[in-house]
């Protein structure tokens, strides 16, 4: 009886894509295994699974797919769970004394939702005040790759986003609004083709209401090329 309430409690988490934690569970032992070790571990895995489901590894289509799967869990869609591939967000005194806001929107982002281990497609914004320090453009997009690269929830990425561009820059003064399409929402379940999920966190001065709306305002603003 107690299996099966703890069963279905797994099931309501995981339909209801309900955040059990603000940080990635990891176990204490997550990087003992190397890339390799892992790779070759999970590709097993990965052929059990195929051959449960009755399909032939022989056939050429398919012999090679255990592997390609295996390393593109370890170094591709989940290679945020390792350290070792953290951006160095490296700050740089504000000399030109740039005091306003500085947006960077519709950073693509690709992620993993934790429930179902589907995709994640959508456009991360992010902005700062300096009070002092700077950080290159790229850096931001790179931290939302970093958070992004692992089985996700989007109100945790959305806060570890925030939470590391605080870090890099000494400042509270830190924004991010993630809106993006969950395929376990999309593609199975409910199968909503149409919904996305919209995230927020606001930091320090973008609390203030007028902060925020101009915030918000930049986003909608449509960038032209001629």
């Amino acid at each position: 009886m107690k299996e099966n309430l703890e069963h279905n409690e797994d099931d309501f988490i995981g339909d209801n894509h309900i955040s059990t934690s603000a940080v990635t569970p990891l176990r204490k032992d997550a990087f003992e295994l190397s890339s390799e070790d892992k790779i070759a571990s999970i590709q097993k895995d990965v052929e059990r699974i195929m051959e449960t489901l009755g399909l032939d590894l022989k056939d050429d289509s398919l012999k090679g797919t255990p592997k390609r799967v295996a390393k593109m869990f370890v170094n591709e869609i989940f290679g945020g769970l390792d350290p070792k591939n953290k951006p160095k967000a490296s700050s740089f005194d504000n000399n030109y004394k740039y005091g306003e806001m500085l947006v960077e929107k519709n950073i693509t982002l690709y992620s993993t939702c934790e429930h179902h281990l589907l995709p994640i497609v959508g456009r991360a914004h992010v902005a700062y005040i300096s009070n002092g320090k700077v950080i290159g453009l790229s850096k931001m997009n790179r931290i939302v790759d970093y958070y992004a690269r692992r089985p996700q929830v989007q109100e945790r990425l959305t806060m570890q986003i925030v939470q590391e561009m605080q870090n890099a820059l000494g400042t509270d003064d830190v924004a991010c609004i993630i809106d993006a399409k969950h395929l376990c929402v999309n593609s199975r379940g409910i199968q909503d083709i149409e919904s996305s999920t919209i995230t927020s966190e606001f930091g320090g001065r973008f609390k203030d209401p007028d902060v925020k709306r101009e915030f918000i305002d930049y986003i909608r603003m449509e960038t032209k090329f001629h």
